[in-house]
């Protein structure tokens, strides 16, 4: 054989080889994608096939995220030492050189302010409750209240983009599409993860990435609901064409989009074709779910006079209740307005009127009804106050900066001791010196009541397996049940 004869059949071989293989290839390539994807597990409805990885406690969670971060020194951590040493300097000792933002850093002083609003113990528990939160105080012995939460980031976006996705930066999945992934949904005319945004509150921006999928297959992401006769954009027919078109309609697209996935073996296409039906379904379940005509007069006292507006928060909070009723597994409601870098005093007071009855008036139906032991409900913004004042301090008024190193929550319900406070901080409410919660701390407890190891729970995406928590998170065990 000439070398020209062996180079030609070298490249005979080597073309045949792969013309012949291509099917193989490309078949481990599919197998590799759709392991990825809720396709291969068929997570709709029943999610991935190895998860639970054990018995959950919660079966859903109603998510209260206050978005500008309330002050944790007006409303859980109680610290009389900062209203006897108002106006004082914020000792250096105790500031330690840590980072400003640039708001409050070429401030030339750093005047500590106490709270305007007393603090008074509640329930058997003997939790410390600010006089802005009459209504949580009545179930201090229903949740649990967590003092010693801290996070990375020390400024909004990066901060609540860490919490709701387990990163800083843009394109994780949130907290509701890993669940929705992992544990499929309950009820399959409705979507497992929706999103409620309190109307007329105005604050930091709510992108739609903090409900988004990021890399997870897309129908994975949250479906926002808004307030008034159209809840979904674009779910109602138009004009024209009714029921049975419609299922004709889908009918013919769905046969279309799977000659498409056949021939090019495409994920989203499925998942296409699975969101087309999903909605499809909701043109009847959603208008049910959102009609809160039913309700009796007791449950609208229940939540308050605002329950009765569409689209308020505690509109929002009883549309979780009937959300979790059928079966959603993740709601989540935004409340903006938190963010008083001044005049606090009046800030803050009108955001606890918006908030506190309904959610205590949340946990107090969920109970009545039975739904409280199998449901997590978490309330809480990304980061903390500062303890000294931004801009002028008055006797009566001062604003409060970002701070990081130290907030509250508090959680009730699946899996969550009722009745406890967990963690402390300084006298000073600027460090913590006990039993510190870090963000993925949070994410990893929240995943474990849900019955899901966070450290196992993972998603290959450009050769890295990703997690919710990164590379650390610690399941908080002792507020555990």
């Amino acid at each position: 054989m000439t070398t020209g004869n062996n180079n030609e059949w070298i490249q005979q071989s080597r073309r045949a080889f792969l013309t012949e293989s291509a099917c193989g290839l490309g078949s481990l390539g599919l197998v590799s994608l759709l392991r990825q994807s809720s396709w291969a597990a068929q997570t709709s409805p029943s999610g991935l096939p190895d998860l639970p990885h054990f018995a959950p406690k919660a079966k859903r969670v109603i998510y209260l995220f206050q978005s500008g971060a309330p002050s944790q020194i007006e409303t859980f951590d109680h610290k009389p030492v900062l209203h006897q040493r108002h106006g004082q300097e914020l000792p250096d000792s105790v500031r330690q050189g840590q980072r400003l933002t640039g708001m409050t850093a070429g401030q030339s002083s750093f005047p500590m302010a106490g709270s305007k609003f007393p603090f008074s113990r509640h329930g058997q528990s003997g939790t410390w409750f600010s006089s802005l939160l009459p209504h949580t105080a009545k179930i201090a012995d229903d949740i649990c209240v967590i003092n010693s939460m801290h996070t990375d980031a020390i400024n909004h976006d990066p901060a609540a983009t860490l919490i709701q996705t387990g990163s800083q930066f843009p394109g994780r999945p949130a907290i509701g599409s890993w669940i929705d992934y992992g544990l499929g949904s309950d009820n399959e005319n409705l979507p497992a993860f929706i999103v409620l945004i309190t109307k007329e509150r105005y604050g930091q921006p709510l992108y739609a990435r903090l409900w988004g999928n990021g890399f997870l297959p897309s129908q994975h992401q949250g479906v926002q609901f808004r307030s008034g006769k159209d809840p979904v954009l674009y779910l109602n027919n138009p004009p024209g064409v009714d029921f049975e078109d419609r299922k004709a309609q889908l009918d013919i697209l769905r046969r279309l989009q799977e000659g498409q996935a056949q021939r090019f073996n495409d994920p989203e296409i499925q998942t296409r074709i699975a969101q087309y039906e999903m909605a499809f379904r909701m043109q009847t379940s959603v208008p049910d779910i959102t009609d809160t005509s039913d309700e009796p007069d007791h449950i609208f006292d229940l939540y308050g006079p605002a329950s009765r507006d569409s689209g308020s928060f505690a509109a929002n909070c009883l549309l979780a209740r009937r959300m979790a009723e059928k079966g959603v597994k993740f709601i989540q409601l935004y409340h903006r307005g938190w963010d008083q870098h001044d005049d606090l005093p009046a800030g803050i007071e009108r955001q606890c009127k918006d908030t506190d009855q309904a959610s205590a008036a949340l946990i107090t139906d969920l109970k009545q009804r039975g739904l409280l032991d199998e449901t997590l409900v978490v309330w809480g913004g990304e980061f903390g106050r500062t303890n000294y004042s931004q801009g002028e301090l008055t006797q009566t008024n001062y604003g409060r900066d970002h701070h990081p190193k130290c907030f509250s929550i508090w959680m009730a319900g699946g899996g969550i001791k009722p009745g406890i406070n967990y963690g402390q901080t300084d006298d000073f409410s600027y460090n913590i010196i006990q039993n510190p919660v870090h963000i993925h701390d949070f994410q990893a407890t929240l995943m474990h009541v849900m019955g899901i190891d966070h450290e196992r729970f993972t998603f290959k995406f450009q050769g890295r397996r990703f997690r919710l928590t990164d590379i650390h998170g610690t399941v908080v065990r002792d507020i555990l049940a």
